[in-house]
């Protein structure tokens, strides 16, 4: 009876010089002021797939590390202008905040400078005259690790930018949402300084969702996005916390020109052509709710929310596709009607014209407070 042997662990693919093919490639800057001992390193080098520059000095070795694209630096201790371990200690203060492998070459004798250097942050040596499998082993090691903690750096970014945006729209989401406002509340309270705040509902989104599926709704939450965006200042927090609701935070920021933005969003979603199921065109309309600090009613920043979330349910009981705002006593007025949810048919055909502005005895609505 014939056993079956365990599953030997998977070994990464080996090139025919028998260097791992994700490190062939790799970009290696070799600094020695003696000709013949930088050629033989660089034939050494590009003979097993690697890409190398070749300088005379740690000076020069340092400069090009400055332009970027370098994966590994091979250092010679002794050189003019800058020795290898100067050089080295440079190279670790600029690349700080990520990993550049830098591996000295010392001769056999040479301990104290090995050990120096190894202080200094180098993370390798090899030694004169070259053993060139341990020289290659040694490069390829190095870059090993490199990739590992570029992949790994890669990820945490792209966890970093999960955990406070929105995977859809790109925007900040609800979990940033709180942090951003609360801090831009209390900076309003120190300056005394006025602050807005928005919040913009799709109105039936739902009802598109169950008549041309969710990718049509997924291409209206990012074209109302893209619209948000394109709307407001840098200083502005735009964010997503909810499937179909956005909030803006806009700082230093007045009545009028909470409006002219509010408005501003709303045409530009109303007027904006969107494409259903097989291509079929439709228009979309927002209902918005705006509130301002400092009020009678809004002393904090959870009812600074709690009065847009108002303004927006009014908008939305009195038929949707229009602009409330949470005014100081207490009262909502809307700037800008829009028809009835009973009398469209949304999505709304093309052949329909978006509803115009009413009269009204406001002036026009001025533009903000500059920054």
């Amino acid at each position: 009876m014939t056993t079956s042997e365990p599953p030997r662990p998977s070994e990464p693919p080996l090139s025919a010089s028998g260097v791992t093919r994700s490190v062939i490639g790799s970009t290696i800057v070799v600094a020695d002021d003696e000709r013949l001992t930088r050629e033989l390193l660089v034939n050494m080098l590009r003979s097993h797939g690697f890409r190398v520059e070749a300088v005379d000095d740690g000076q020069a070795a340092v400069e090009r590390v400055g332009r970027g694209g370098v994966d590994l630096v091979l250092l010679d201790i002794l050189m003019p202008r800058l020795t290898g371990l100067e050089a080295c200690r440079l190279l670790k203060s600029m690349t700080a905040d990520t990993f550049l492998p830098v591996v000295l070459v010392t001769v056999k004798t040479d301990t104290a400078s090995r050990v120096e250097g190894l202080r200094l942050g180098a993370d390798d040596y090899v030694c004169k005259p070259y053993d060139e499998r341990e020289l290659i082993a040694r490069v390829e090691a190095m870059l090993r690790i490199k990739k590992l903690h570029d992949h790994v750096v890669t990820a945490r970014a792209k966890l970093e930018q999960l955990s406070v945006h929105d995977e859809l729209t790109g925007l900040y989401n609800y979990r940033y949402l709180h942090s951003r406002l609360a801090e831009e509340f209390k900076r309003a309270e120190r300056y005394h300084d006025p602050l807005a705040c928005v919040v913009i509902d799709i109105d039936r989104l739902q009802g598109l969702n169950d008549s041309d599926g969710r990718a049509s709704g997924d291409e209206v939450i990012q074209g109302v996005s893209e619209t948000i965006k394109r709307s407001v200042r840098e200083v502005d927090v735009v964010a997503r916390f909810g499937g179909d609701e956005f909030l803006v935070v806009l700082p230093s920021t007045h009545f009028a020109g909470s409006v002219t933005v509010a408005e501003r969003i709303w045409r530009e979603v109303t007027d904006k052509t969107f494409f259903g199921e097989g291509a079929r065109p439709f228009r979309m309309t927002l209902s918005m709710g705006v509130a301002l600090y400092p009020s009678r009613d809004v002393r904090t920043k959870d009812a600074l929310l709690r009065a847009a979330d108002a303004a927006l349910h009014q908008a939305k009981r009195d038929g949707g596709s229009r602009i409330c705002v949470f005014q100081q006593h207490g009262y909502l007025y809307t700037p800008v009607v829009g028809e009835p949810v009973a009398e469209r048919d949304r999505p709304r055909p093309l052949s329909s014209r978006p509803p115009k502005r009413p009269r009204s005895d406001h002036p026009p609505a001025s533009r903000r407070k500059p920054e």
